[in-house]
């Protein structure tokens, strides 16, 4: 844990006077900045920020500027590479306050939010407009922090990530000067695209204040489906057909054995204990029994079995619900153990092979690593059920998670999907992007010349 510094201590009477109750050097305040869902050892911050507005952020960020204090943006607290660790000390930047909703264009399908707002809290808003925000990471995470990190989810398949669904971002840069990055137009070609290069910068290069989002028309029908196969290069294979069929999934998740007997047992379901495909279809009343029924086909033709429709909304949302609880009931086949959660994303046509290859690993192992994958667009995760305090397990869960990406990268495929790099995949940048780290490099000195912003995430050490 960092100790505080000198630098940092001259900054809280200048932060207490303008933010009051908002400014807190308490140790469970700091304990709880200090880490997120993921292994790493927890690394608690020297102060916590409470901003309400971008304002507030422009004066926190300049005075540690003037003072080269650390800053690290925390939204939801749910990311899973270390990325809120403090790990060069500094100040904890929350952003939880900053949870309005500015602005809702219903009839150009865009809203304006506060980076702190969540996405469930912008569905409820727009509950009486026909329209809905669909990147569902599973995690009720905050907008800024869901930005941040590129994140995605379960209906990345078809709505796509962040990264197609952010139009513009509002960010208070390192020395306090405030861009918004785009329009809220749909297209542009008007200069560098700025709001990709901060979707997915971690906090790196700025802190995100506020974030206008695409959104989609409520679909008039929807139908989920569970389907169980013999082996998983089966369930594979059907998802290849059924996206090369050009048939629209909405979502469709693998899950293996281990990982549905998991479910089962905490969601008090009674699926079969096979490798299984969940799924859902948006649009119309017959375009989604049109598509429903062109997968049954595919998966019959794959030895899918057991094929259960669910159309009712209770139904659905209580096997969506098993879906995202799918951590919490790996947690439970081993009470008292920490998740070590990766994960990795490679063509699709290379999934089968890839999933096969790392089952080969496991199956060799002592580790308890259950997988489950967003298959349709070939991004899959395990979690490695560890004793972090117990030496041989950790280096056996890092050596399978080093042979995962190497894998992965070897098949064409990225490190992470959609968890990002934070502390935790650092050491792949190199081998995923070569030279390429260089030009991030001089990104962030030029953004941040003082290196205050989230230090010690995304690019690697220098040699």
């Amino acid at each position: 844990m960092a100790t505080t510094s000198e630098t940092a201590r001259s900054l809280f009477p200048a932060l207490e006077k303008f933010l009051g109750k908002r400014f807190s050097t308490a140790q469970a305040v700091r304990d709880h900045h200090g880490h997120d869902e993921s292994w790493h050892a927890p690394c608690a911050p020297e102060a916590v920020c409470y901003p309400e507005t971008t304002e507030e952020v422009v004066d926190i960020v300049r005075l540690c500027a003037d003072h080269h204090t650390p800053i690290i943006p925390f939204g939801g607290g749910t990311s899973l590479e270390g990325h809120l660790l403090a790990v060069q000390g500094g100040i904890s930047l929350d952003l939880t306050r900053m949870n309005k909703v500015l602005q809702i264009n219903a009839e150009d399908m865009d809203a304006r939010v506060q980076a702190g707002v969540t996405r469930k809290q912008l569905n409820h808003s727009l509950r009486d407009t026909g329209l809905f925000f669909p990147v569902d990471p599973g995690a009720d995470a905050t907008l800024g922090g869901m930005a941040a990190t590129r994140a995605s989810g379960t209906n990345a398949v078809r709505y796509g990530t962040m990264r197609e669904n952010v139009l513009s971002l509002a960010v208070v840069l390192a020395d306090g000067r405030v861009i918004r990055t785009s329009s809220r137009a749909r297209k542009s070609s008007a200069g560098y695209d700025l709001t990709r290069l901060f979707v997915g910068s971690e906090g790196t290069l700025g802190v995100i204040t506020e974030v206008t989002v695409k959104l989609y028309g409520q679909p008039e029908a929807i139908a989920a489906g569970v389907v169980s196969f013999a082996d998983i290069a089966s369930a594979v294979d059907a998802v290849i057909l059924t996206i090369q069929s050009g048939i629209p999934v909405a979502r469709i998740e693998l899950l293996d054995e281990l990982q549905l007997d998991a479910i089962n047992r905490y969601s008090h379901l009674d699926l079969p204990v096979k490798p299984t495909l969940f799924l859902e279809f948006h649009g119309s009343k017959a375009g989604v029994e049109e598509q429903s029924q062109e997968f049954g086909a595919i998966a019959a033709d794959h030895g899918g079995s057991d094929f259960l429709w669910k159309t009712g909304r209770e139904e659905r949302e209580q096997m969506w619900k098993a879906r995202h609880d799918a951590y919490w009931s790996v947690l439970a086949l081993r009470p008292g153990a920490k998740g070590f959660v990766t994960d990795v994303c490679v063509p699709v046509s290379r999934l089968a092979e890839c999933i096969a290859d790392t089952r080969k690993d496991l199956d060799g192992s002592s580790i308890i690593a259950p997988l489950v994958g967003h298959v349709g667009d070939g991004n899959f995760h395990l979690v490695y059920l560890i004793n972090p305090d117990d030496k041989a397990e950790l280096a056996e869960a890092q050596r399978l998670h080093q042979r995962l990406v190497e894998r992965a990268l070897a098949m064409d495929g990225t490190c992470t999907g959609e968890h990002g790099v934070g502390v935790g995949k650092r050491d792949y940048m190199v081998a995923e992007h070569g030279e390429a780290v260089e030009t991030m490099r001089a990104i962030k000195t030029a953004l941040d010349p003082l290196g205050i912003m989230n230090p010690g995430k995304i690019l690697p050490d220098q040699a």
